[in-house]
């Protein structure tokens, strides 16, 4: 973490801090008002300080998290999540949509039995059609 960085780009931050894989995810995440700064929507452009409050959404699941530092380029993800501090609300609430889609894969049906039928199931399939 970089001591003499006060602020930074929530696009940029959100990338450092390794919550998306490329800054245009965060950027367009941002824009689609996926990220609030405060309680507030922001543009990817948004300068990010410590001690701002974030709210994040990404695919189903959600962070509140306190930014802790700024860091300016891509470090390894031990360090990247020196950068904020999580709510422990957010973590159980998060534990909780986790467990949840578990048990719902596990209610749908087997991804092997929604394949295409192999060369010799489509065999069999036409010589049924065809008695």
């Amino acid at each position: 973490m970089s001591n003499e960085l006060t602020q930074l780009r929530i696009d940029k931050w959100l990338w450092a801090a390794r919550f998306f894989k490329t800054r245009r995810l965060a950027s367009e995440a941002v824009s689609g008002g996926k990220v609030h700064i405060n309680g507030q929507r922001c543009k990817p452009s948004k300068e990010v300080r410590i001690g701002d409050a974030l709210h994040i959404s990404k695919d189903q699941y959600s962070w509140d998290i306190t930014v802790k530092g700024i860091n300016k380029q891509r470090r390894p993800a031990s360090e990247a999540v020196l950068l904020y501090e999580e709510k422990t609300e957010s973590i159980e609430k998060r534990r909780e949509q986790i467990r949840l889609n578990k048990e719902r894969q596990a209610l749908l049906p087997h991804k092997e039995r929604e394949r295409r039928p192999t060369k010799k199931q489509r065999r069999q399939i036409h010589r049924f059609k065809q008695s």
